[in-house]
């Protein structure tokens, strides 16, 4: 879906739809925004759920989303920031949170979409921001929370045995005129940090996976595909083929081959996992 973030605005009912439909178990689709009450929380012993963030009420939902779709056609046409376009528009998104299931994966691809279709981001260029968002999970949690923890104290709910929850004050404007300050000024941080650190860490790797490739080539010449799998299996491996996959992959290469391919690898790429992103 990433590769189509530059391509298509997703900010539409049928898009998010469309992208939630994608994104989850099949079973868990849904075939349009919610019809019922949800929240975030924990349990924390039995019957005692810790309640994060409760999601508006299903009948407010639907002129929310309006809003929103209304919003980021107004930032479209106009020169505000994209970093504050993405910003508003995901942010206020995950807050309104209109799926049962894939609310956060979507808001992190709305800051794809919206920094890509507005030129932030140079063309064909996967901009690893979300990356960098969750790999710092309590500075993401802070520009969550600056938003849902005061929102609780106001929110008048209760639960019943099954977990069902009901609200029964009137909430939709607290949802409706957010000020994403916090959610804007974290963002601006997780992208300075994406340009800083993960572009380069990232091109480096990039460079060096190249040349592991040329490398291993030199030892025994495979075809890229499974020199491709052997670079990728070592990695995930920190560092060396498991024998389960040797046994299945790369029975026919010996004890030396292997290992001098597995140096390579970790000289090169060190233990970097490929599955992180």
């Amino acid at each position: 879906m990433l590769h189509l973030a530059e391509q298509q605005d997703f900010c539409t009912k049928a898009q998010l739809i469309a992208l939630q439909n994608r994104i989850v178990d099949s079973r868990f689709a849904d075939r349009g925004y919610r019809s019922s009450q949800n929240y975030v929380g924990e349990t924390v012993a039995w019957q005692r759920p810790q309640i994060h963030f409760v999601s508006p009420k299903p009948e407010d939902l639907s002129d929310l989303m309006e809003g929103m779709e209304d919003a980021h056609g107004r930032m479209n046409e106009c020169n505000i920031s994209p970093v504050i376009h993405a910003a508003a528009i995901s942010y206020g998104f995950v807050f309104l949170h209109p799926f049962e299931d894939g609310n956060g994966r979507i808001h992190r691809f709305l800051i794809h979409n919206i920094l890509a279709r507005r030129g932030f981001t140079p063309e064909r260029l996967i901009f690893p921001v979300s990356a960098v968002m969750l790999k710092h999970p309590a500075d993401y949690d802070a520009s969550l929370e600056a938003f849902s923890r005061p929102l609780l104290s106001l929110v008048d709910y209760s639960l019943d045995e099954e977990g069902r929850m009901t609200v029964r004050n009137d909430t939709a404007k607290w949802y409706r005129y957010i000020d994403m300050t916090v959610q804007a000024e974290a963002l601006f941080h997780f992208i300075a940090q994406t340009i800083d650190t993960e572009l380069p860490d990232e091109l480096t790797f990039l460079r060096n996976y190249a040349r592991s490739r040329e490398s291993i080539r030199a030892i025994v010449d495979m075809p890229d595909r499974m020199i491709d799998l052997f670079i990728r299996l070592c990695l995930q491996n920190n560092g060396s083929i498991s024998a389960a996959k040797r046994k299945k992959h790369f029975e026919s290469l010996s004890d030396k081959e292997i290992a001098g391919m597995e140096e390579l690898v970790r000289a090169a790429c060190g233990n970097r996992k490929l599955m992180d992103e």
